[in-house]
C-alpha cells in the first residue's frame, strides 16, 4: 500500500473550452468521456490530467462547489531548459492564459515562470538546467508533473501522508517537502499557503473549495480499503465509503489535515 498521484483532475466551468485548451497547452489530445462533463489527457508520461465540470467535481466529493482567489495549490510542468519554459508559456498565453510571472531567472536561479489557466488553475513552469544546452523540441515535453499542496504545516502534513505510504525525497522541514515518484505519475510537494502564494506571484488569500481531487489507482479493492482504513488514524477525514460506481470501479474519497480532496479507485 502506497498512496500516489496517478491523476490530477481540476474542475473547469466548461470542458470543452478546458480541453482545447489544455490540449494546445500540452500538444495532448484531451479526450472526452461519453457524457460530455469529463475530459482527460496525458502529460507526457508525467502522469494525467482530468477536467471535470466544476459543479459535478464538487458533487462528487461531498463538497460545496463556491470557489474564490487562491484555491492553495499550484501545478507544475517541468522542462529541460529554459528555452522550453517560454514556449510553453507563448503557447499557453496564445490560448488565453494569463501571465502572472513572465519567464526568468529567480533568485536562486530556477528559471521559471507562471500563468493562469482561463479556468483559474495556476501554473508554474520551469527548467530543470539554468541555460539551453540543446534545440528546443517541438512540442516541449515536460519531464515531471507535480502538484504543490499549501498547508498549515508541511512536517505534520509529511507525517499524514507518510502513514498512507508515501516516502519523503527533499526535505527542508516546514519549508518545503516533496514525495518521491515512479515513472507515469505526478509529483507531491507541500510548502506553507503563504509561501506557495508568494513563488507563484499569486495573492495568498481564497476560500471555498480547491477545485482540485487527487487521484490515486489501486491495485485491488482490498488496496483502497487498506488505505481509507489508514485515513481516520492518521488525521484525515472519509469522505465518502469505498463503494462500486457506475463508471465499473471501486472508489472512495478522502480529505487530507489540510482539507485537499483524495479519491482512491481500483477495478470493481
Amino acid at each position: 500500500m502506497a498512496l500516489s498521484v496517478d491523476l490530477i483532475t481540476i474542475g473547469v466551468p466548461q470542458v470543452e473550452g478546458a480541453s482545447a485548451f489544455y490540449s494546445s497547452a500540452f500538444s495532448s489530445t484531451a479526450t472526452a468521456a461519453d457524457d460530455g462533463r469529463t475530459a482527460g489527457l496525458d502529460l507526457n508520461g508525467t502522469g494525467r490530467l482530468g477536467l471535470q465540470q466544476i459543479e459535478a467535481l464538487a458533487a462528487e466529493s461531498g463538497a460545496n462547489p463556491a470557489t474564490s482567489g487562491f484555491r492553495g495549490y499550484v501545478l507544475s510542468s517541468i522542462v529541460s531548459q529554459p528555452a522550453e519554459v517560454r514556449a510553453l508559456l507563448d503557447t499557453a498565453a496564445a490560448q488565453g492564459a494569463t501571465v502572472v510571472k513572465p519567464a526568468k531567472k529567480e533568485m536562486f536561479g530556477e528559471f521559471a515562470a507562471v500563468y493562469r489557466s482561463p479556468d483559474g488553475a495556476v501554473w508554474k513552469l520551469a527548467a530543470a538546467s539554468k541555460k539551453d544546452t540543446d534545440t528546443v523540441p517541438d512540442p516541449p515535453r515536460p519531464t515531471e508533473t507535480a502538484v504543490y499542496l499549501g498547508v498549515a504545516k508541511p512536517k505534520t502534513s509529511k507525517v499524514f501522508y507518510e502513514a498512507l505510504g508515501m516516502s519523503v525525497d527533499r526535505d527542508y522541514g516546514d519549508k518545503f517537502i516533496d514525495f518521491t515518484i515512479a515513472d507515469g505519475v505526478c509529483r507531491l510537494g507541500l510548502l506553507p499557503r503563504k509561501a506557495l502564494a508568494k513563488d507563484a506571484g499569486v495573492d495568498e488569500n481564497g476560500d471555498g473549495f480547491s477545485a482540485l481531487v487527487l487521484t490515486h489507482t489501486a491495485a485491488s479493492r482490498d488496496d483502497v480499503d487498506t488505505l481509507l482504513a489508514a485515513v481516520g488514524p492518521a488525521g484525515g477525514r472519509v469522505t465518502g465509503a469505498a463503494a462500486e460506481t457506475g463508471q465499473g470501479d471501486y472508489a472512495g474519497h478522502f480529505t487530507d489535515l489540510d482539507g485537499y480532496h483524495w479519491r482512491v479507485t481500483a477495478r470493481a
